[in-house]
């Protein structure tokens, strides 16, 4: 019967890959990540506080990410993240996070995600390629609303706040185990071979064109957040 149900699983999850070259996947990646941005900022009171984007070194998206706890207790996704630069933010850079218990989950469900990495030490992470959340970078639910605490926590203690939404509803998310590494197939698609996750992130590299609409979703995140 496990066998069964995991058959089941894969099953469900293969489709999300299938039909689309790999340039194809990672523009509609940064496409629907620059979409979920957008709408999660939209969202009057439950979007990320002006206050938290002044802060932020790097903003990640998963869009949809896929959460099957159900048969194997993992999830899995694959996002963008870019940086603040001198010169702007920076060309996006592909990770996949796995791993982590989500506990139980029935079915498989998709989830958005989006991390706003805080300090120095959080985007050190980010440029690394790979950590963990909870072991090498701590991790929270963020603020929402038109504006943050005053309880300065949130800027103080902790290294990535998440914001995540399943159907199109808000709600708590825990990383805690999760990995997150560099996607090197995205990575080789798009810049091609001996390129750096660091190289990307510190504006070394010129964007491409594709990614386009997720950087200007990003750049338009504090003016989204200043209207609501």
């Amino acid at each position: 019967m496990k066998k069964v149900m995991l058959s089941i699983a894969l099953l469900s999850l293969a489709p999300l890959g299938w039909g689309e070259s790999p340039r194809e996947a990672t523009t509609d990646r940064l496409d629907h990540a620059g979409a979920v941005l957008h709408e999660i900022m939209a969202a009057p009171d439950k979007g990320i506080p002006d206050e938290v984007l002044d802060h932020a070194k790097c903003i990640a998206v998963v869009p949809h990410m896929v959460k099957g706890g159900f048969v194997f207790g993992a999830e899995g996704g694959r996002g963008v993240a870019t940086c603040r630069t001198p010169n702007g933010w920076s060309a996006p850079a592909f990770f996949a996070i796995t791993g982590g218990s989500w506990g139980l989950q029935i079915g498989v469900e998709g989830i958005d995600l989006v991390m706003i990495i805080q300090g120095d030490r959080g985007m050190q992470h980010l440029l690394s390629s790979k950590f963990q959340v909870g072991g090498d970078a701590s991790a929270a639910a963020g603020p929402v609303g038109r504006h943050a605490s005053a309880d300065t926590d949130w800027k103080l203690n902790t290294e990535i706040l998440t914001y995540s939404r399943a159907k199109g509803v808000f709600a708590g998310l825990t990383l805690t185990g999760a990995d997150i590494r560099r996607d090197d197939d995205s990575m080789r698609t798009v810049y091609g071979n001996d390129v750096s996750t660091h190289a990307v992130l510190a504006g070394e590299v010129p964007p491409p064109p594709a990614a386009a609409p997720f950087l200007s979703a990003v750049r338009g995140a504090k003016e989204q957040a200043a209207t609501r």
